[in-house]
């Protein structure tokens, strides 16, 4: 590698945070994630989520969410999938 570079795991933890940020921690069932590429130094890592089915899991209301985290030229660096309890 020609210089250092961030840790697969950072870009993951970022990803988290998103998630966890727009529900309690506590309802977060699952987060997996894909390593799809490098993260330089300099490069601006933006995340996001998206909401990609509703569904009922023993009984409780759930959104399985796609995550994204890609650098400012939307070049995509981890990929990967969450599974938030609705709650109410």
């Amino acid at each position: 590698m020609p210089d250092v570079f961030a840790h697969g795991m950072l870009g993951m933890a970022w990803m988290a945070r998103l998630v966890t940020r727009w529900a309690p921690q506590a309802r977060l069932k699952s987060l997996d994630a894909r390593f799809l590429g490098i993260t330089q130094v300099g490069e601006v890592i933006t995340c996001s989520a998206k909401v990609i089915e509703l569904l009922e899991i023993d009984g409780e209301r759930c959104a399985r969410l796609e995550l994204k985290a890609a650098n400012q030229f939307g070049e995509a660096k981890i990929g990967g999938q969450a599974l938030v309890a609705l709650g109410g």
